[in-house]
């Protein structure tokens, strides 16, 4: 057993011994790797050659006492003019040993095959004498990763346990590639930051220092104290900062990787149907100042007009100095960390310096960076979105022209007709053969209104679809001429009225049947009646909805014979902004009930389109105007963003809003807006309030004010002193108005009532 134990003793004893052996042999290496740069320094001042360097370095060891490795690291050390040789407060800069030491670190990881004997070296010769134990050097991944290139001073089983770090994770190093800066931690116990070694010495301090390349982040040198340790002096810094800087080249591509791929992403931005820019850094003293302009794609247009060549080459900020602020920093953040940059419908200052939508993406590829973005298309999107409108409504625009025959239809003009869209579309002169017999006489009427007489015109009828349907359709059309009143061309829509259509037939039919006796009449009236409060209820249960607190009311007219068309509508939208919209159709009876709906139901259709109350009421004009039979009214219309408390309103000769703040009443600006249906073109405002907790606001139709005896601006401030006069629940507050209400004309009234929070 004694002998055995011998043996063991004696095997310990000689792998320790050739442990040592290497370790000399890698000292005497990298020694005689100083010893060959300062030659060269010889070399290239005293114009001689290698073997009189040499003998140089052994006189001038000679004279000064000295080895000749430290006249060797003393020469290196005077030439560079470097920040490496700095060395702590307690030391003197004159001390051969630590300049020995740094310059043997220097020219050890210069020379080093891979990240791991780099940080060997590092630790060895430079930073155990300022106390570390330990040192790992982190490459960084274009996401934001880090994978262990190189440690000293760890244990291999605590290296394997931090190969890789995914993006995210707090640690040191991470702070210091996210930052961009270096990270000093003098106690991870109190921090609380993971980070390799850490078992070891819990307590211990932290420098975690971004390896640097020609503007580039190639990742982390983090070194480690056993012990807390206050954060250095400002040239030890230096030092630590220079050192992790000699680790980089560890981490460098080879240069021909870095053209290859300035080649490739050339290649790959002429495929793009997006303007691209494929970017290359330029350094100055090794430091990033700018981004040379490698190659521009064909789609890519300057916006001061140059030709392509006039800016291929060229140094973007020379080129176009707008583009530095947000821009520029962002292609620097790219290149410095790997990160790609990806952003859909941004607030891009492009360029040119002008700041638009769109979206951009920023990614780095070796040494280049490629830079592509695609400017949001404004009409593209309204067009988009009034093609969602058209669909929701069942219209579909055409135009037809008269000199080349040629017809273009939009997609729902298609779906109206009942076509598929490779089809032919039919020209305006050959609806006779689509359309009922029955109908043919009106078709004519119309033709000759739009050809001849060159007037707008629009007919009704029933057209016989290919795939079998009957549908009744409404054609609309106006003629387009020239400056010499020649016809040009017909533009116009189709709209689906199937339903619009059979609602009228019944209550036609209703009406019919119901006018030969007073019976009959009366009869009538009770069902319009009733028609009506089916839509707008007296009053309905209070509506809570996103944050607001919504009591609705309707006040039929006292004379049931005069129903009108006053209408209130709440909705929670899918963006989940509440719409309120209140409204009066211009007369009576069954024709105001029916506009009522159409109203009511296509301003419901637009809000889903997402536009603002202003644009809503711009639509609904049109729908009154041209797709409905003589239809006028009044309306108000509000949106409102519980995520903001942002309500933006609009009217269209509607009386505005009466906002209820801290027992105070005020109307809302009587913003421009006219009568819906009145004309053609019509272009509403809108404004805009930020609702806070507490407040009330009121939308109502004309017959909560209106009086046969005083002017309406009277009225309104009676109105205003009713709703500031009371402050109870929300419900009892509506009734409270509605009781109150001065007016002395039967008109129907409709009131939404609505409070914050």
């Amino acid at each position: 057993m004694a002998g055995e134990d011998a043996g063991v003793a004696r095997l310990a004893a000689t792998v320790e011994r050739l442990r040592r052996e290497l370790r000399d042999t890698r000292t005497a290496a990298d020694g005689r790797a100083l010893l060959e740069l300062a030659k060269g320094v010889l070399v290239e001042r005293l114009r001689c050659g290698p073997a009189q360097a040499a003998r140089q370095i052994e006189l001038l060891a000679g004279q000064l006492d000295s080895t000749p490795l430290e006249v060797a690291a003393q020469l290196v050390d005077r030439v560079a003019g470097d920040t490496l040789s700095v060395l702590p407060k307690q030391s003197t800069v004159d001390d051969p040993a630590e300049v020995v030491r740094s310059r043997t670190a220097e020219s050890a990881v210069l020379a080093a095959e891979d990240s791991r004997r780099a940080a060997e070296s590092v630790l060895a010769y430079a930073l155990t004498p300022l106390g570390a134990t330990t040192v790992v050097i982190w490459a960084a991944g274009g996401d934001g990763s880090l994978t262990l290139a190189g440690f000293a001073g760890l244990a291999p089983e605590e290296a394997k346990r931090w190969r890789y770090v995914p993006p995210g994770v707090d640690t040191p190093a991470q702070r210091a590639l996210a930052r961009r800066e270096a990270v000093w931690i003098e106690d991870l116990a109190r921090d609380g930051l993971p980070t390799a070694g850490q078992r070891c010495s819990p307590e211990g301090g932290r420098a975690a220092i971004p390896a640097r390349l020609g503007g580039r982040v190639l990742g982390v040198v983090e070194v480690g104290w056993p012990k807390p340790v206050a954060a250095p002096a400002p040239q030890v810094r230096r030092q630590l900062e220079s050192l992790a800087e000699l680790c980089a080249h560890t981490l460098e591509h080879a240069p021909a990787t870095e053209v290859s791929w300035a080649a490739d992403l050339a290649d790959l931005a002429d495929g793009l149907p997006d303007p691209a820019l494929v970017l290359r850094p330029y350094l100055q003293d090794g430091q990033l100042r700018d981004f040379r302009i490698h190659h521009v794609n064909a789609d890519f247009a300057d916006p001061r007009g140059r030709p392509r060549e006039a800016v291929d080459g060229a140094l973007l900020l020379e080129a176009y100095p707008l583009a530095a602020g947000e821009l520029f920093d962002r292609i620097e953040h790219v290149y410095a960390t790997g990160e790609s940059l990806r952003a859909r419908r941004m607030r891009w200052r492009n360029l040119a310096g002008v700041t638009v939508v769109a979206d951009v993406g920023i990614s780095r590829h070796g040494d280049a960076v490629l830079l592509v973005w695609r400017v949001e298309d404004e009409p593209a999107r309204l067009a988009e979105l009034l093609r969602h409108a058209q669909r929701l409504g069942g219209v579909g625009g055409f135009e037809e022209r008269i000199g080349t025959g040629e017809i273009t239809w939009s997609q729902e003009t298609f779906a109206v007709c009942g076509l598929d869209a490779t089809d032919e579309p039919i020209p305006l002169v050959r609806l006779p053969e689509y359309a009922h017999r029955d109908d043919a006489v009106a078709i004519e009427r119309f033709l000759r209104t739009v050809f001849e007489r060159r007037h707008p015109g629009s007919v009704a009828f029933r057209l016989l679809r290919p795939d079998g349907l009957t549908r009744h359709v409404k054609v609309v059309a106006e003629p387009v001429p020239d400056a010499a009143g020649r016809l040009l061309s017909v533009r116009g829509a189709y709209q689906d009225i199937s339903a619009q259509h059979w609602t009228e037939v019944a209550l036609s039919a209703t009406r019919d049947q119901l006018t030969h006796t007073e019976q009959h009449a009366e009869e009538q009236n009770r069902l319009t009646l009733r028609l009506q409060r089916a839509i707008m209820p007296d009053a309905q249960p209070p509506i809570t909805a996103t944050g607001l607190r919504i009591a609705t009311r309707y006040r039929p007219a006292e004379e049931e014979q005069l129903v009108g068309g006053d209408w209130y509508d709440v909705v929670v939208l899918p963006s989940k902004q509440v719409l309120l919209s209140v409204g009066d159709i211009v007369g009576h009876g069954i024709q105001a009930a029916t506009g009522m709906v159409v109203l009511r139901n296509a301003l419901r259709g637009l809000a889903i389109t997402g536009a603002g109350p202003a644009r809503l009421l711009t639509w609904l004009n049109l729908v009154a105007y041209h797709l409905t039979d003589e239809i006028r009214g009044t309306a108000a219309c509000a949106l409102y963003d519980p995520s903001t408390g942002v309500l933006r309103w609009a009217r269209a000769g509607h009386p505005p809003p009466v906002l209820v703040r801290d027992g105070q009443a005020t109307s809302l600006p009587l913003l421009p807006g006219v009568l819906l249906g009145a004309f053609a073109q019509t272009c509403q405002e809108e404004g805009e309030v930020r609702l806070c907790p507490g407040d009330r606001l009121l939308l109502y139709t004309d017959g909560l004010i209106e009086r046969r005896d005083q002017p309406l601006e009277d009225s309104i401030e009676h109105l205003l002193s009713v709703a500031a006069g009371m402050s109870g629940p929300l419900e009892e507050w509506t009734d409270h108005v509605l009781e109150h209400s001065d007016a002395n004309t039967v008109d129907d009234t409709c009131v939404v009532a609505v409070q914050v929070g």
